[in-house]
């Protein structure tokens, strides 16, 4: 682990493994260099990319500041490209997939991407995320309900039916994710109002001018991929592929070749 420091002088702790051209992975909600699915991701390209995995903000051992604002997000991935040595490969999971095509649109260097189901919300086959989400989780928050801002997103942002979100109180890894219930609003931060049940806004990732690979699961819900399909068509530079049998938990050993695929060009 090696710490680099990013434009507010906040501490942001990343690895490197593998060989090769750089690539940097981040992360979705709860997820971080030692839990979700990115580790066991950079494994499977640690053979092919000098792979770089960091900590967001507020997670593991990388550090935070009492105000957030996306800006700063941009500005952590920003530290650990520079760090990866510039112009790298950047791949994002679910609202990581978000921040990073906001951070390329705001001037952070990458010469491809890969973006595998950010969760927008593009019709009415689901419905969106509440628009008041910041006052409702400011407010359990304010409380110390970590427990129910977890609930609250696997519910209201995911959404997960209620029996099936009960069942997750008793998982081992509930404890984890409640230590990162402030996180929470980061990640709905980088949705911006592409959540609401509209059309993405066609101008927001214009300034994205390298080519994108946006990836979904054939088995994930028809609101996912219908999303999925009409972010790669307003990208400049987007592709569209979908991964038979996968869903939003996507398995490593069939994501990891298609990443690699794009990445060569």
């Amino acid at each position: 682990m090696s710490l680099v420091t990013s434009a507010d002088q906040t501490p942001i702790a990343c690895t490197r493994t593998g060989s090769g051209p750089a690539l940097v992975l981040v992360d979705g909600a709860f997820g971080h260099r030692t839990f979700g699915p990115n580790p066991e991701l950079a494994k499977l390209l640690a053979s092919d990319f000098t792979v770089w995995t960091y900590d967001r903000r507020g997670r593991g051992d990388s550090g935070d500041q009492a105000v957030f604002t996306a800006e700063r997000e941009y500005e952590d991935l920003a530290a650990v490209v520079k760090e990866a040595g510039g112009d790298v490969f950047i791949y994002g999971i679910s609202s990581g997939a978000a921040l990073v095509l906001d951070a390329v649109a705001h001037g952070v260097p990458a010469t491809r991407v890969v973006v595998f189901e950010a969760p927008f919300v593009v019709d009415a086959s689901r419905p969106p995320v509440p628009a008041d989400w910041r006052e409702q989780l400011t407010a359990l928050l304010s409380q110390g309900k970590r427990g129910a801002v977890v609930s609250w997103f696997m519910r209201r942002a995911v959404g997960l039916p209620a029996p099936l979100v009960a069942l997750m109180h008793l998982m081992p890894a509930w404890p984890k994710l409640k230590r990162l219930a402030h996180t929470v609003p980061y990640d709905l931060t980088h949705l911006g109002t592409d959540a609401s049940g509209k059309a993405l806004d066609p101008y927001r990732w214009g300034g994205v001018q390298v080519p994108v690979l946006v990836i979904d699961g054939g088995k994930s819900p028809a609101s996912m991929r219908t999303a999925m399909a009409e972010l790669a068509q307003v990208l400049p530079l987007g592709q569209y592929e979908t991964l038979p049998g996968q869903t939003h938990i996507v398995k490593a050993a069939v994501l990891a070749p298609v990443i690699a695929r794009f990445l060569r060009g």
